[in-house]
């Protein structure tokens, strides 16, 4: 029901690794698109999925990162080894407005696993659902919303289909509003005639290799609001201080105060999950452990409010 997008970055991988065990409890298909040319906490990760026998999509054709332009043999690797005696998984293929039509089927013809086709912006919808309906290997389709308008989408009606949609927007840190709106397709996603839904977590579809110096620290957390019919926003903590990029660990706990704050309140929204108590201890102890841990955060969170969502 809900496919988590993730990208082959370490903490990405490490969230994903953490919380095998939480998302074996619930309807979660997590997609996993490798981008960093050593494999190894990739491969961490699938042992992870692979323990808790949890289905995943593997992206063959990764198109952010080190391995968008280098010989599959890479993936190939893991497939035929790590995951030579698991079954509960498919190969995720990206079409895009480069993708040329014959690689998708040759690739569907062959393919050893199901086939999860990744749909992000190829343009000739009709010619290509034509061409993949029938295909016995094609197991779904998940539409990257961006990229697929509903008159898309439409063709390929004969398999499953998912919808993934980008509720993050990106900015710098400072430019953030103090809450907005993330997404109602945990609500809504039967109404656009899929049978799941997804998104890019706390990250967003917009991919970087890293940023750059952190005029201000943010920290980032989606909630469910029961009082506006269950639809889901996303809080925004900023740091006072967002003009030079000195004292990320002071900055920290300058978000981290607000974070404390609305946390405590009688009324507030934010669900108690395992991770917030993690920042609420952060707190306590006035530490700062990092950027990249604060990042893991905010996305065990999200999976965490997701999973408690789905199993209400």
């Amino acid at each position: 029901m809900y496919y988590p997008y993730f990208r082959g970055k370490q903490y990405e991988l490490i969230t994903l690794r953490e919380n095998a065990e939480r998302m074996s409890q619930a309807a979660i298909v997590p997609i996993l698109e490798p981008v960093k040319q050593n494999v190894s906490g990739l491969r961490r990760a699938l042992e992870a999925l692979i323990d808790q026998n949890i289905r995943f999509v593997l992206i063959v054709n990764p198109k952010c990162g080190d391995l968008c332009d280098i010989d599959p043999a890479l993936i190939n690797d893991l497939i035929n080894k790590t995951l030579s005696e698991y079954r509960n998984f498919s190969l995720g293929y990206i079409v895009n407005q480069e993708t040329l039509l014959p690689d998708v089927i040759s690739f569907c013809e062959i393919a050893a696993h199901p086939v999860s086709i990744v749909h992000s912006g190829y343009q000739r919808s009709r010619e290509l659902a034509d061409a993949l309906n029938n295909l016995e290997k094609v197991s779904e389709h998940i539409f990257v919303e961006e990229f697929c308008s509903r008159l898309y989408r439409r063709h390929f009606n004969k398999k499953s289909r998912v919808l993934i949609r980008d509720g993050f927007i990106k900015r710098t840190n400072r430019e953030h509003p103090e809450v907005e709106h993330f997404s109602d397709l945990h609500i809504t996603y039967e109404e656009e005639s899929v049978d799941g839904f997804g998104d890019f977590l706390i990250v967003g579809d917009d991919y970087s290799e890293g940023g750059g110096p952190a005029y201000a620290i943010a920290i980032h957390l989606t909630f469910i609001d029961a009082d506006e019919d269950d639809d889901m926003f996303v809080k925004h903590y900023i740091s006072d201080r967002t003009n030079t990029p000195v004292d990320p660990g002071g900055k920290f706990l300058e978000a981290l105060q607000k974070l404390f704050d609305d946390v405590e309140k009688e009324n507030s929204k934010i669900y108690h999950s395992d991770a917030v108590m993690e920042f609420l201890r952060c707190h306590e102890r006035e530490h700062y452990p990092g950027l990249g841990y604060v990042k893991k955060l905010s996305m065990q969170h999200h999976l965490e409010l997701m999973i408690n969502f789905l199993g209400e």
